[in-house]
């Protein structure tokens, strides 16, 4: 069993300025993703921060924001980021909880509507150590889910001839950045 660490006192005006931050500088900026551009300069971007302490009061919050993102026009809201800096704050535990996430997109009936995107601010890949600079490509300032329109993703993927090849140029990317450029990015919280 993880010892739970103490929630985070921050308000969300902090939270959204700096997840807009990470979103510009290092999304946008190191062209993450290339498809991250179109719905931010478009102001198509929900922040909504979660006020939740616990998994289970984030679950209610993350239904809701997938009911208030299959309600909303496209052309106003395409995507959301939930950010929940108070709860799953443990890469491990918020890793076990992108089941929850999933069971819950199944159970709003949105499978092949709505996609979950996962960062947190210690995301590792599997294999990977904590350190390596690749895990940066899903290090975001405060744990997020990324609630995605799948109709959205299918538009941009073929726009963008070489999607399957995003991850190798981000590992690249981020390898010729290197942590003293990403330190310099300006984007982790601490």
């Amino acid at each position: 069993m993880r010892i739970a660490e103490k929630p985070l006192a921050v308000s969300d005006d902090v939270v959204v300025a700096a997840t807009r931050a990470w979103l510009e500088r290092a999304v946008i900026g190191l062209n993450l993703c290339p498809f991250a551009k179109t719905v931010h300069v478009k102001n198509q971007i929900r922040y909504a921060v979660s006020a939740a302490q616990t998994p289970e009061k984030l679950l209610v919050d993350l239904v809701k924001e997938l009911r208030t993102l299959q309600s909303a026009d496209a052309s106003e809201i395409d995507t959301t980021l939930l950010v929940h800096p108070r709860v799953l704050t443990d890469f491990l535990d918020y890793n076990d909880f992108l089941e929850l996430a999933d069971a819950a997109v199944a159970g709003e009936g949105l499978e092949g509507e709505i996609q979950i995107a996962s960062f947190h601010p210690r995301y590792q890949f599997a294999g990977t150590r904590p350190e390596d600079i690749e895990n940066h490509s899903n290090r975001s300032p405060y744990p997020t889910l990324h609630l995605l329109r799948e109709a959205s993703i299918e538009r941009a993927v073929a726009a963008f001839p070489d999607a399957s090849e995003i991850f190798e140029r981000n590992i690249a990317t981020l390898r010729r950045l290197g942590h003293d450029g990403w330190r310099r990015l300006g984007v982790d919280k601490t």
